[in-house]
């Protein structure tokens, strides 16, 4: 399997998160398309079916990543 560049994991992984408050406060249906391909392209570039495993994925594949480190994993 092809692996993004840990640049761009990252990237998208902080605009996915910006975007995900900037939703949360405005509702706005920008931020929500935007989100929505974000997410999709995350998804392609992690090798996942779902935004949450794609996050996870992708912060996995960042440079420092501890892979016993479960904190990522949301509560």
């Amino acid at each position: 399997m092809l692996m993004a560049h840990p640049a761009v994991l990252r990237n998208l992984i902080e605009q996915y998160e910006t975007l995900r408050i900037l939703q949360a406060q405005n509702g706005d249906t920008a931020a929500q398309q935007r989100m929505d391909d974000i997410a999709y392209t995350l998804c392609v570039a992690t090798g996942t079916q779902d935004i949450d495993a794609a996050l996870i994925a992708g912060r996995h594949q960042l440079p420092g990543a501890r892979p016993q480190d479960d904190s990522l994993v949301g509560g």
